[in-house]
């Protein structure tokens, strides 16, 4: 009785500290929804959900991520979303949702420890360095992931449950058909598909193996006698070719369902040009070709090789300083008679306790004691030195703490991943898992000019699994015994292992903690806000920014310009949302994949609008420097002029002069005569 007590105490404070790491994964994701101001994705996300359509977006832009507006359009819809802060909240809540996802997976079917899934969970959501205003993002992720998770199931699932066999699938290809319309970058993760067939492979190889020895164990030894051949394993092709067309159904189905949807509100025809000049984009912006997207890929993987050869190179001298000892005790041994050879320090309660809990006698147990004390010091010199170089940094308010850090963890995690799945005792349901971690990692990345760095915000089941995996080496691993004398220890590779796990997990929660999102760099000094504009409600920025922005607001409240259309330049997309206006054709006209051919059509199709139908001519808002140049340009000065002015010097002046979307946009407002009505020290505004 007091047994089943004590056990239902255990259990009840299990209960409390999960629910307590749920309600911790829900709201640490929410810890800068009151942080700004991002002047690029945030506000630009916002105002696509905002003035969804073809009158205020880009048609490219619309439909390629065209689930994640009309998701986005109906968060705005929703109480208090109409401020940054509320929309913050709402796409915040992606975050937690997928680390739940993550969490019960792993504790539920995977079996991990609930500790370890939680930590890694809260590396996961610290390592999320997009905004989650940039909802294509998540939303990619979370139905990548829910795909992930489905698959997993049906395919681990037993025959004799056939029918929920073949949902599991159907779903998996539905949520991988519905994630091109969140993103049509996402068509690479069909590759998802390579996890179906290698399982399906190992399971007919392990099922002939299995018939092989029942035949075997029925056949007698007299000669001609016939094998039974009841139990006869289903052939790969018919298994795989099931398994296929059931993801392939989800998956086609998810297609259809959506793209009559589209056919019905906008036409087939304005989805198929959409995307159409999505390909053609690679023309100007050539980095995401998925030729370069793969390339950038790879080089980032590359160029941190300079770190896994030295780490390698130190890994490489704990081995032989334990091969030398392990030697070493043979000798002493000999000469020392006792219980301290490494097979008798498995057995026996002789002698005394060793660093670690192991029974050892005589010399040979101080030796090993001294030289896992020195293999201690030495991991922790290698993170000093690793800091000391610069491998990572103290400076959480920007990428330095996991520009090189973050990949080489996604490094460890594909090379675990790769030896559990070639692991000749790994069970099945590993060798699966194993494999799809690689797959999500490497095909996450795929679709993105970012490099690696898209797999590291989503690692909400593969962090868990590289710390499931690593405690279970450093746990089990053991030592062999080699010829001569030699020792191959596993101990070096715990110790190294051990050292830079704590350096990822301090780093990424310190990251985390401080870390948000602007202009592609961090925010800093939080502390003003902007009273005079009802988005910017108790967001917190640095007092330069909440200057710049009380002073353009106060300018358009006085004018009453909100509703009014705005054309922006400058890397400045999100202000259309910030103040209320709507752009006239795409916020975010300097953006590489926005073409000069594609402004030129839109500028003349306004100029229509204005001289034919009499409409109103947008307002202009430039970023200060491109005011800087249209002065300096209407006063015919030269480039050494220019260079004088504060904040415009030769090169940017250089560059302006060669952007042909700038000279469009120059060209549009000596036609409309436009004038300068309000700068400050970041804006320019043109009436």
């Amino acid at each position: 009785m007091r047994r089943e007590e004590q056990r239902q105490v255990r259990k009840k404070w299990g209960n409390l500290l999960e629910n307590l790491a749920i309600v911790i994964m829900v709201f640490y994701p929410l810890r800068h929804i009151g942080w700004g101001l991002d002047l690029w994705d945030t506000g630009y996300s916002y105002a696509n959900f905002q003035y969804m359509g073809t009158e205020h977006m880009d048609s490219m832009w619309l439909f390629s991520t065209y689930l994640t507006n009309a998701v986005g359009n109906l968060l705005t819809k929703l109480p208090r979303g109409d401020t940054l802060m509320g929309m913050n909240l709402y796409t915040g809540l992606s975050a937690s949702l997928l680390a739940l996802i993550g969490y019960f997976f792993c504790t539920r079917k995977l079996k991990m420890p609930k500790g370890i899934v939680f930590v890694g969970e809260m590396a996961a959501l610290s390592l999320c360095w997009c905004p989650t205003a940039t909802f294509y993002n998540y939303l990619t992720y979370l139905f990548f992931l829910i795909s992930s998770v489905l698959l997993y199931l049906g395919l681990t699932m037993e025959d004799e449950h056939s029918g929920r066999k073949k949902g599991y699938l159907i779903g998996a290809g539905i949520f991988l058909g519905a994630n091109v319309l969140v993103r049509f970058s996402n068509l690479p993760e069909m590759g998802m598909i390579l996890a179906v067939w290698v399982y399906d492979f190992i399971c007919t190889l392990e099922e002939r193996e299995k018939y092989k020895g029942k035949t075997k164990a029925k056949t007698n030894d007299t000669p001609g006698t016939v094998r039974e051949n009841d139990g006869r394993p289903e052939g790969f092709w018919k298994r795989t070719l099931r398994h296929t067309l059931w993801c392939m159904v989800g998956y086609v189905a998810a297609l259809a369902v959506l793209f009559s949807y589209i056919h019905i509100r906008y036409g087939i025809g304005a989805y198929l040009d959409g995307i159409a000049r999505l390909f053609a984009m690679t023309d100007n912006a050539t980095d995401y070709k998925p030729a370069a997207m793969i390339r950038g890929m790879i080089e980032w993987y590359w160029r941190e090789m300079y770190w896994v050869v030295r780490i390698g190179v130190i890994l490489a001298g704990g081995m032989i300083l334990f091969a030398i000892a392990g030697w070493l005790e043979s000798v002493l041994a000999r000469h020392f008679p006792g219980k301290s050879s490494l097979a008798d320090r498995r057995g026996g309660s002789t002698g005394r306790k060793t660093l670690w809990g192991k029974t050892q006698s005589g010399i040979a147990g101080i030796v090993f004691d001294m030289v896992r004390a020195l293999w201690i010091g030495v991991c922790i010199a290698m993170i000093v030195w690793l800091w000391v170089r610069k491998f990572t940094s103290h400076y959480y308010y920007s990428y330095d703490p996991i520009w090189n850090l973050g990949p080489v963890f996604l490094m460890l995690t594909i090379t675990i991943a790769l030896i559990r799945v070639f692991h000749n005792r790994a069970p099945k349901e590993e060798k699966l898992i194993s494999g799809m971690m690689i797959l999500v990692l490497l095909l996450t990345s795929i679709g993105s000019n970012n490099g690696v760095l898209p797999s590291l915000n989503n690692l909400f089941v593969a962090a868990p699994y590289v710390l499931w995996e690593s405690w279970r080496f450093v746990k089990d691993a053991g030592e062999r015994r080699l010829g001569g004398g030699l020792v191959l220890s596993s101990f070096p590779a715990k110790g190294v292992l051990a050292a830079f796990l704590a350096m990822c997990l301090f780093q990424f929660g310190a990251f985390g903690v401080q870390f948000a999102f602007a202009e592609g760099t961090g925010i800093q000094n939080p502390v003003a806000t902007v009273d005079n504009n009802g988005i910017l409600r108790n967001i917190k920025m640095s007092p330069e920014k909440a200057r710049w922005m009380t002073e353009l607001s106060a300018y358009v409240n006085e004018n009453e310009l909100q509703g009014q259309e705005v054309i922006l330049y400058g890397y400045i997309p999100a202000i259309s949302y910030y103040l209320q206006m709507p752009s006239a054709f795409n916020p975010w006209c300097d953006l590489d994949s926005y073409s000069p051919e594609t402004m030129r059509q839109d500028l003349r199709e306004l100029e229509g609008e204005i001289s034919e139908k009499g409409e109103d001519k947008p307002v202009i808002i430039l970023e200060r420097t491109y005011a800087l140049y249209r002065e300096g340009a209407l006063e015919g000065q030269a480039v050494s002029a220019a260079e004088e002015e504060p904040g415009l010097s030769k090169e940017a002046w250089e560059a302006m002069n060669a952007d042909p979307k700038w000279r469009l946009l120059l060209d549009f407002m000596e036609t409309f005569g436009y004038a300068e009505r309000f700068r400050n020290e970041k804006f320019a505004v043109y009436r």
